[in-house]
């Protein structure tokens, strides 16, 4: 990391300088601090399991320091000088945007789902009321739902044809056991799409089938994974419950197709992953807030679920990555240290936590057997620190359930970790599934209006990131200086998204602690 100690010459420009940025950075970095999640919030039926302490919020201080150790970062010194962060950074509206915290991370992570709803107030508000309305059920989708999205993931070319024909698709979700032998037999389907009137499954909705017969393009997909229909069938209720509101069940089936998208060739191995998004979204989403981690984590699943059953050890590896980086090719000597933290500063604070971590047998072999998560760490230090900066986002990445997860289908994680983008837009098309399962069984109880739906339907992407806070996002919608910001800047949003330093440095707690500062504001106006 280049540092202000190794350069005299930085030295001078970073005491000189970054008072001028500094509140550009201070104002945004506030916006990206990780909305308030528990660490099993959004999973499912969590198992029993041992866990150290979590961090708690006394774990996380900023001190006097804790600017200037802030600019000794790589991350600062890279988004200092990059002229689409100052264009951001200097827009007059930013600072009301950057007030609302639990907002700017889903914003960095995909700004095309926000900034252009944003020139439209009405539609802004009426998708936040949308995301208001699935959020506590979107935060409790269920086994079956999750397996509902793993079988829609593995057949995406199929549900993306019967989700252009939704009343289709209904009918055969309400109804999957007369449709599962076509599974096996998708020209029978074909010829009995062509007469549904001749097939009682069929009749109801006649003309629905009868225009899916004529959609060459969905038959040739139906058919190809004429294995959809079996997977609708043996997850029947799960069906049942999306087929209430046809246009939530096309929606799901978008969302399973742009899972697909991002991850590649559908395979079992996606669904296994799709599952796991699906049913602990609420940890998926903050890990890929910052995509670096979510990479490191996928890269190296084993190593992780271990640390996630001590989450104070890690968090304090994760401070303080290069106190640990040697262990990687050590592993015997991070063993050693462990039972004797007391001697190693990094390790001191934390004693008791690394004490306990020593004493956990299966998790010291996983270490051992996946040492190389030290080095990850290390590489993508920025990112991580920023993540330990914030006690509720980090203990919301570290749920154990969601590591445990990955670590049982660490192929699959370690094959799709290489495009750290991608994973984290997967991971949102998996809250967008959660999403319109939740106004489905929302809708059969009269509590999800045609209004929300027309709001989820055009902007599904955003009810998703914002079902997570939704309270965040009204007080955006309520002011007229954030939507600005927020629609002004698409290009410069944009422009950041792809860079882990933008990531890193904004979800660092230490701009907060600038943000207040008069004299930042003062000097960002004179550049």
């Amino acid at each position: 990391m280049t540092t202000i100690e190794s350069n005299q010459s930085n030295r001078k420009y970073m005491a000189t300088g970054a008072a001028i940025i500094a509140v550009a950075v201070a104002a945004y970095g506030l916006g990206r601090i990780y909305p308030p999640l528990g660490p099993t919030e959004g999973t499912i039926a969590p198992a029993d399991r041992y866990v150290s302490s979590q961090v708690g919020e006394g774990d996380v201080t900023l001190g006097d320091t804790s600017i200037p150790k802030l600019m000794q970062t790589d991350a600062f010194e890279v988004m200092t000088k990059n002229p689409n962060f100052r264009t951001l950074a200097s827009h007059p509206g930013f600072a009301a945007l950057a007030a609302n915290p639990q907002a700017m991370s889903a914003i960095a992570a995909n700004p095309n789902a926000f900034t252009g709803l944003a020139k439209d107030p009405a539609a802004f508000m009426a998708t936040v009321n949308a995301a208001q309305a699935v959020s506590a059920a979107a935060a409790s989708a269920n086994a079956g739902q999750a397996q509902a999205f793993a079988a829609m993931s593995n057949n995406p070319a199929a549900f993306a044809a019967f989700g252009r024909h939704p009343q289709a698709f209904a009918a055969i979700a309400r109804n999957p056991a007369a449709f599962a032998g076509f599974a096996k037999n998708p020209s029978a389907f074909s010829a009995a799409a062509r007469n549904p009137s001749a097939m009682a499954a069929m009749s109801r909705d006649a003309s629905a089938f009868e225009a899916l017969s004529r959609d060459a393009s969905a038959m040739s997909a139906i058919t190809r994974e004429a294995s959809a229909f079996d997977a609708i069938a043996k997850n029947a209720d799960a069906f049942s419950g999306l087929a209430k509101n046809a246009d939530a069940l096309s929606l799901s089936a978008k969302a399973a197709s742009a899972f697909s998208a991002n991850l590649g060739q559908a395979n079992a191995m996606n669904g296994q992953v799709a599952a796991a998004m699906s049913q602990h979204a609420s940890a998926f989403n903050a890990m890929s807030l910052q995509p670096k981690v979510l990479e490191a984590i996928s890269s190296n699943p084993s190593a992780f679920a271990a640390l996630g059953r001590h989450p104070q050890a890690f968090a304090a590896i994760a401070r303080n990555p290069a106190a640990f980086a040697g262990f990687a090719k050590n592993p015997s000597a991070f063993s050693a240290a462990a039972r004797n933290p007391s001697a190693m500063a990094a390790m001191s604070r934390d004693a008791s936590a690394f004490e306990a971590l020593s004493r956990d047998a299966s998790a010291m072999s996983a270490l051992s057997r996946d040492a190389s998560a030290f080095s990850a760490i290390a590489k993508n230090a920025d990112a991580f620190s920023a993540l330990a900066a914030n006690a509720k986002a980090f203990n919301a990445a570290a749920n154990v359930n969601a590591l445990n997860a990955m670590s049982a289908n660490a192929a699959a994680w370690k094959a799709m970790s290489a495009n750290a983008n991608a994973l984290a837009s997967a991971v949102n098309a998996a809250q967008a599934f959660n999403a319109a399962s939740a106004a489905a069984s929302l809708s059969a109880r009269g509590q999800f209006n045609a209004r929300a739906m027309q709001a989820m339907s055009a902007n599904p992407a955003a009810v998703a990131a914002m079902s997570a806070q939704p309270a965040a996002w009204a007080a955006i919608a309520n002011n007229a200086q954030a939507l600005q910001a927020l629609s002004a800047n698409a290009n410069a949003f944009n422009a950041l998204k792809s860079m882990s330093a933008f990531h890193a440095l904004a979800a660092n707690p230490s701009f907060a602690a600038a943000m207040g500062d008069a004299r930042f504001a003062a000097s960002l106006s004179n550049q």
